[in-house]
């Protein structure tokens, strides 16, 4: 394992408190996570002595970013296990899921094909292929939840037809946290002549994903939830399905050339998809987070979450008014309800606390007939947490006292 106590020295946010002085206890890694100052730095060098566009110009510093930008490109590349002719730069997972369901969705689905969802997805995932699904007339079916929330192979068997022509889903649940075997799905979708989507926005920064041996068809994720900036994220596509889609976001950059006839031609993938100006602090900052995830090692971090999860865990479920709505993922992601307390209500409390939380429907607002809540609050962890923040936050959830406290006190 590493060393917590030297990790979290590289996270000036750490350093804070919150409004009311309290020791900012940080639990809400699934939304976002704080950023190390080699991040911080990379981003700031950018702006402060190599600023430049990239790939629009002949002179030395742009020389040196068109250098510095595929070089990113090669340590995604490395990081996810795919070539680096398959990393198209977007502005996070939310982009390139639409850019995944209006490229490809929209250019090869037609009227009575199906694409598969669960209900366990994030709007990010769901809202593109409803566009899709008005826009071509494609059907929508959901895999069926099993008794844990969990999506399985035998259930997604059951539902899959030689109509089905597209599967997506979260590698990890943001509510629930259950891992879906990715590679298994993937398997029975190519059987079935369908492509596979993994949203890998909780997964990637987690644990190990391998684009490869997974034999996925497109995966998704942002770099903010890694520890690197926001407004950048990645879409991993086979590069033959990326030659194969139109891109649905044109202008400069993307083009080999256009003309008076109304003709374009676009670049070969991945430059097709990047139209514009490029997120170029972003994409630097992302290199810089990934080698320091790699410093790690992403094995390192998904134990660290398990031995987390699993602790709070063990503490919580002595606590008969709590309730866990996922004891069984056990990957950094705990959500919850306090009976008969509206999850707003406990998370503010908590706040009260210094503990920083997620309540509300977590943008997987359809996951709620399953819960059957309208709201749950959710404790994430990363690999800043300690297990003194899970004591605090413990500590806080069983003897917080009185709800109203937070709003009168």
């Amino acid at each position: 394992m590493y060393d917590i106590k030297k990790t979290r020295e590289q996270f000036p946010m750490l350093n804070n408190k919150t409004m009311q002085g309290h020791p900012l206890v940080y639990l809400d890694n699934a939304s976002t996570t704080f950023k190390p100052q080699c991040v911080i730095d990379a981003t700031v060098k950018y702006y402060s002595e190599e600023t430049a566009n990239h790939h629009r110009g002949d002179y030395d510093l742009l020389f040196n970013m068109d250098k510095k930008v595929q070089e990113t490109r090669e340590t995604v590349a490395r990081f996810i296990n795919s070539d680096a002719k398959e990393v198209v730069f977007t502005s996070g997972d939310t982009m390139s899921l639409n850019l995944i369901a209006l490229s490809y969705g929209f250019q090869f689905l037609k009227k009575g094909d199906e694409i598969i969802l669960s209900e366990n997805e994030h709007a990010s995932d769901l809202l593109p292929w409803y566009e899709v699904s008005h826009l071509t007339g494609a059907v929508i079916k959901f895999i069926p939840l099993d008794k844990y929330g969990c999506l399985t192979v035998d259930n997604l068997k059951k539902i899959i037809t030689n109509k089905t022509k597209v599967i997506s889903v979260a590698q990890i649940s943001n509510v629930l946290g259950n891992v879906v075997n990715v590679k298994e799905f993937a398997k029975v979708a190519h059987e079935n002549g369908a492509i596979l989507v993994v949203d890998g926005a909780q997964s990637v920064p987690h644990m190990k994903v391998d684009f490869k041996d997974s034999d996925i068809d497109f995966l998704t994720f942002s770099g903010h939830k890694m520890c690197g900036p926001t407004g950048i994220g990645c879409l991993i596509g086979k590069y033959e399905l990326l030659q194969k889609m139109n891109p649905y976001f044109v202008g400069g950059g993307m083009n080999i050339s256009f003309n008076k006839d109304i003709e374009m031609v676009p670049y070969d993938a991945p430059m097709r998809f990047e139209a514009g100006t490029q997120n170029i602090a972003g994409i630097l900052g992302l290199k810089a987070a990934i080698e320091f995830i790699e410093s790690i090692g992403v094995e390192n971090i998904h134990a660290h979450d398990r031995e987390l999860c699993e602790y709070a865990l063990s503490k919580l479920e002595k606590c008969e008014d709590i309730i866990i709505y996922n004891k069984n993922a056990k990957n950094g992601i705990i959500t919850f309800n306090r009976k008969g307390v509206f999850a707003q209500d406990e998370a503010t409390l908590l706040n009260s606390k210094g503990i920083a939380i997620r309540s509300g429907q977590h943008c997987a607002k359809i996951l709620n007939d399953y819960l059957g809540t309208p709201a749950t609050c959710r404790m994430s962890t990363y690999l800043y947490t300690s297990k003194e923040d899970i004591d605090a936050f413990v500590d806080a959830v069983i003897n917080g006292g009185d709800i109203l406290d937070a709003y009168f006190n």
